[in-house]
């Protein structure tokens, strides 16, 4: 069983028990999250689309971790105008656990 759910803006195909980071949550860790943006459910072969959402479908997850991801730089030159800048960035993100699938 698999659903797509919209978390944060952006789309993941999730499954139970499948850990995954999104765009840090307002939950503390530990706390128990549950997302009703959802897409598509899969049931052992059984689809179920939604116009735009499922109704009454929704996904539930535990907050493991708070975190920052990799640092993605920025450098920017103009050649020969001695412009140059050098920047970088670390998005927070937050690790969750998916504990079930409700449809």
């Amino acid at each position: 069983m698999y659903a797509i759910v919209t978390i944060g803006g952006h789309q993941y195909k999730v499954e139970k028990d499948q850990k995954l980071y999104v765009n840090r949550l307002e939950a503390k860790e530990g706390d128990s999250v549950s997302f009703d943006n959802v897409l598509l459910v899969d049931n052992g072969g059984t689809v179920t689309i939604g116009a735009p959402t499922v109704s009454g479908a929704s996904v539930s997850a535990t907050v493991l971790t708070h975190d920052k991801a990799d640092k993605v730089i920025i450098f920017k030159k103009k050649r020969r105008k001695g412009y140059q800048k050098w920047n970088g960035h670390r998005q927070s993100i937050s690790k969750i656990q998916i504990v079930g699938i409700n449809a």
